[in-house]
């Protein structure tokens, strides 16, 4: 009888996730058995577990922010060895052979795979991930404080590289993505302008404990034009907000899988050879590149930590915007 491991699973969208008992997988040629340690619980999941994604898969286990270790191995596996520490991020698979694969952008594969969503995530104790889609980390810092930067750190990091050599940068949202870009941008030497929640100033005092020069509503107008602005909420009228408040030529950046419509506005708004651009998933470059640079000097991520068992309250709280920094499920018994 095959081993059995503890998942929280998506089944019918919109009804939360169920704790079920599932058998432990067995590796393919080319993948790697995680033993997870933590799993950080991201906007995007929630937006899964809601049925705002299209193309789902069910059942589901979600999950991209997988930190662990190597359980088992496939027999075709030549980059990993049972024990090692690993990350797998959002971006699972992709076909290799396409014009895009091809020319590095594997972030566009039209055939591509994504942990949590069309591939089993780190919701569970254990899952399989394809070994050319997984991160090396290191052993030094603690598996909750890790897990985050496999999606909102990678995300945070690819979303700064597009808006090019902007030294004012708009952080618009200010949750897991927003606390980790805000300390690699005062590493470049940028300025920081954090635009929260209206009213919330917990955030705002967040962000500027993190060096923010200053944060403020969405809904106010930052001191400064802004050279570029990152959208990390997943709210599509913040689009022409951050339009007015960027120099011409600047860059706004939608930073989000799913965000709701935006609505129109005027051509003046993006004239002036403004840009309007989205990011889409990762490459396996940006991850090498970012955990380089984490290496050199770690980023410091702030955790709530839950229990797997406790996966719907993380998501509940992440809903509300009830969490500062990231919230990250834990395998240890006794998570809180």
């Amino acid at each position: 009888m095959d081993a059995l491991m503890r998942a929280m699973v998506l089944e019918h969208p919109g009804q939360g996730l169920r704790l079920v008992p599932c058998p432990v997988p067995r590796p393919g040629p080319e993948q790697i058995l995680i033993a997870v340690e933590a799993c950080g619980v991201c906007r995007t999941d929630f937006h899964l577990v809601d049925g705002e994604l299209p193309d789902m898969v069910l059942p589901m286990t979600p999950g991209h922010e997988i930190v662990g270790r190597v359980a088992a191995i496939g027999a075709a596996v030549d980059r990993w060895t049972i024990g090692q520490r690993v990350g797998v991020p959002w971006l699972g698979w992709t076909c290799g052979a396409c014009r895009y694969c091809r020319a590095g952008q594997e972030n566009l594969c039209t055939q591509a795979r994504f942990t949590g969503y069309q591939i089993p995530g780190g919701f569970a104790q254990y899952t399989l991930a394809d070994q050319r889609y997984c991160f090396a980390l290191p052993e030094g810092p603690a598996a909750e404080e890790l897990a985050p930067l496999l999606c909102a750190g990678l995300i945070g990091y690819r979303a700064a590289r597009l808006a090019g050599s902007a030294q004012r940068l708009g952080v618009y949202g200010f949750g897991a993505a927003g606390h980790l870009v805000t300390q690699l941008a005062r590493r470049w030497g940028c300025e920081v302008y954090a635009l929260t929640r209206p009213g919330d100033e917990s955030t705002q005092a967040f962000a500027r404990s993190l060096g923010a020069v200053w944060a403020g509503g969405a809904d106010e107008a930052p001191p400064s034009l802004l050279d570029a602005a990152l959208i990390f909420a997943p709210d599509g009228s913040l689009v022409p907000t951050a339009l007015r408040h960027i120099r011409p030529g600047g860059c706004v950046v939608c930073a989000g899988i799913h965000m709701s419509d935006i609505p129109s506005f005027p051509y003046a708004l993006l004239w002036g050879e403004r840009v309007l651009r989205s990011v889409a998933n990762l490459t396996r470059r940006d991850g090498e590149e970012f955990f380089a640079l984490v290496a050199q000097a770690p980023l410091k991520a702030q955790v709530h930590v839950f229990a797997l068992e406790d996966a719907n309250q993380a998501l509940d709280r992440l809903r509300r915007g009830d969490i500062q920094g990231a919230a990250v499920l834990s395998m240890r018994s006794g998570a809180q």
